[in-house]
């Protein structure tokens, strides 16, 4: 590659691996595993060992963690930085990084232990008592202040035996996996998203604002290191991991102390075979010296210490026979493929499915049924096919296709343009009809004000509601829902038909908001009502006319002219209608067209309006609202913690205006 070539590779890298470290550190969201992102960051290090004269400030080669969030707690500077630990993959790195102690230092003595997959938090004690707990933040410069939530961890001891002046340690806040369970279990009983992992569970428990739902959760903590002490004279870490024990400090389990390369290498292959025994999960062994003197001597870079690395192990891989692929449907229609295979043991665990995602998946993989396949988890957690073994495969094997029938219902199933998803277009699919309820009354679309996740449930389940229309026609059988008690008692049961019957009258957009649409939330829905001005001139318009409208690009414009050119969904249309639910545009809400193709993006804290507020003035004057900041944004009306958008109309040189400024452009 030429040098314009390699520039472009490191813009890309640093751009995607920044992009991933902001959802692992700041949103608790990663969208992949922590080995790619291993392998993007060794990529990284590559080049940039390579090129040493590309290396910039900001790489994230050259910087430790995330950021801290404001608005998680207050801004609290670290007495010494919380730095992460240099990677490496292979024994050899191991004996390396060995040897060179060796050769720097007189007598080296290594402790490896478990590297707990969870949350960094310092404790700082004055006089024996818990006074602050603050997260790694950027690690260098500031973290956030969760003392009340680190009040509530069972594991973390709010008075140690012994009233020294000033102690601080270092640990892992993680959740174990039966706590993990029980949170999703409870997440699915209410309805809620649940989380992808311990680990994402753990950040955002202790980020929470209400310290009843940290403790509700059951975080735990193990403590790795001390930070600095005052009052007391420690020389190494096992001297002070001894003093902690003594404290009640719940120190790391199990760790081990090495001399040699060899002794490290056993050390590091005892805790991994260990992992599946474990209650918690671990993405590494870490191995540090013991000596605080030697720490001392070798010092850290900007990022690392060079006194410590930690190992990652590779992901743990088994061969299986593929038996089947089942379909499921989604509650959006979306149909995904599961693999079923013969039964087998990852990180301690029985594993025997793993989600396919959709056909260009399977088309990648080249699987048909009856392969042998190569099954790994990703992060050492969630079950993923890696290979086919194609030297094991069956004859007369053929590769499977999700077809182009619902698996559920029997109705037409589309691949969406530009998309890997295959769904089923029947908005009365069984599948997906109760999160089409859902969609349909909540308080952006038609906003049927009691009608919960309970009655939606009940009532499908009795027969009463087939698609949205039956909603309008639940009056009719007002007495027997009173009887077998559905929705309630009377009273409750004719003041659910009564909003009911209210929602008739709401504007149109609502109830285009609420049809499902592929790509059509309340924004868009507005829009096409501001255009066509009702919901028959909309399902008359031909495809080019509904590219027209603002913001309505091709695809979401096919989704529509498919959707009202169905004749499932006519009939819907239809009987709504004859139910008396208003199709017809009778107010605009526009008392203004000074904002008028203007697009604005609203973020933090504003001093008199909510967000709600600003918005509607926003489309009352003629302009919209959007969620996100782009090229198209005109201005951006920012408050207190305005956060990431702010920051991103400061890079796109888009304008920033304050609430003030905001009121004198609509009212001149």
């Amino acid at each position: 590659m030429d040098i314009k070539e390699i520039k472009q590779e490191l813009a890309a890298l640093r751009k995607e691996i920044k992009y991933h470290s902001n959802l692992y550190y700041n949103n608790d969201a990663p969208e992949i595993s922590d080995y790619e992102f291993d392998q993007l960051m060794l990529r990284l290090k590559k080049l940039e060992a390579d090129y040493p004269e590309l290396i910039t400030k900001t790489s994230p080669t050259q910087m430790v963690g995330g950021v801290a969030k404001r608005e998680a707690g207050v801004l609290v500077a670290h007495d010494v930085p919380m730095l992460s630990l240099q990677d490496v993959f292979s024994k050899e790195e191991i004996v390396s990084f060995v040897n060179t102690m060796r050769e720097q230092l007189d007598n080296p003595v290594f402790v490896v232990e478990e590297k707990i997959d969870g949350l960094s938090l310092a404790l700082r004690y004055r006089d024996g008592e818990l006074t602050q707990a603050i997260t790694r933040g950027d690690g260098v410069v500031q973290g956030e202040d969760v003392t009340e939530n680190a009040r509530v961890i069972k594991d973390i001891v709010q008075a140690l035996q012994e009233p020294i002046p000033y102690f601080e340690v270092r640990g892992e806040v993680y959740m174990s996996r039966a706590a993990f369970e029980k949170v999703n279990a409870r997440q699915e009983m209410l309805g809620m998203k649940t989380f992808a992992n311990p680990r994402n569970c753990a950040a955002g428990t202790l980020r929470q604002l209400d310290s009843r739902i940290t403790k509700e959760r059951g975080l735990s903590m193990f403590v790795f290191n001390l930070q600095t002490a005052e009052g007391i004279e420690l020389t190494s870490h096992t001297q002070a991991y001894d003093f902690m024990k003594k404290q009640g400090i719940k120190i790391i389990n199990n760790y081990h102390i090495c001399h040699t390369a060899e002794e490290v290498i056993a050390a590091i292959d005892d805790i991994g075979n260990s992992r599946g025994r474990l209650e918690y999960d671990i993405d590494g062994a870490v191995v540090k010296l013991d000596s605080f003197a030697q720490r001392q001597q070798l010092g850290a870079t900007s990022k690392v210490p060079r006194w410590a690395v930690a190992y990652k192990y590779p992901p743990e891989e088994k061969e299986t026979k593929l038996l089947d692929i089942e379909l499921s449907v989604g509650r959006t229609g979306r149909i995904t493929p599961t693999a079923v295979f013969e039964p087998v043991q990852l990180c301690g665990t029985r594993v025997e499915r793993a989600t396919l995602h959709n056909q260009d998946y399977i088309d990648d993989l080249d699987i048909c049924l009856g392969d042998t396949i190569t099954v790994f988890k990703s992060g050492e957690i969630i079950p993923k096919v890696k290979s086919v073994v194609k030297d094991k495969r069956p004859a007369g094997a053929v590769r499977f296709r999700i077809g182009d029938i619902c698996p559920v219902c029997g109705a037409k199933a589309v691949r969406e343009d530009n998309s890997s998803d295959i769904k089923c277009i029947n908005p009365s699919c069984p599948a997906q009809l109760e999160n089409h309820i859902i969609n349909f009354v909540s308080r952006d679309a038609m906003n049927i004000k009691g009608f919960g996740e309970q009655n939606i449930k009940a009532l499908i389940e009795a027969g009463f509601i087939k698609d949205v229309a039956d909603i309008f026609g639940l009056k009719e059988h007002r007495d027997e829902l009173v009887a077998r008690g559905i929705i309630g008692k009377e009273k409750n049961t004719d003041k659910v038909l009564a909003v009911i019957e209210e929602v008739k009258e709401n504007e149109p957009q609502r109830l285009l908001t609420g049809l499902g649409i592929s790509g059509i939330g309340k924004a868009a829905a507005r829009e096409l009502m501001l255009h066509f001005g009702s919901i028959e001139a909309l399902s008359q318009a031909e495809l080019e006319s509904i590219k027209e409208v603002r913001d309505i690009g091709d695809i979401s414009a096919k989704a529509i002219f498919d959707y009202f050119n169905d004749q499932i969904n006519k009939d819907i249309i239809d009987r709504m209608k004859a139910y008396g639910v208003n199709m017809e545009l009778k107010d605009s809400g526009i008392t203004s067209d000074i904002l008028a193709g203007k697009t604005i993006v609203i973020t933090g804290t504003l001093p008199t309006l909510s967000r709600n507020e600003a918005k509607e003035l926003v489309e009352a004057n003629g302009g919209k609202a959007a969620g996100s900041v782009s090229k198209k944004t005109d201005y951006v009306l920012a408050g207190e913690a305005a956060g990431s958008k702010l920051s991103k109309a400061q890079e796109l040189g888009i304008p920033v205006i304050d609430e003030a400024e905001f009121l004198q452009m609509i009212v001149k």
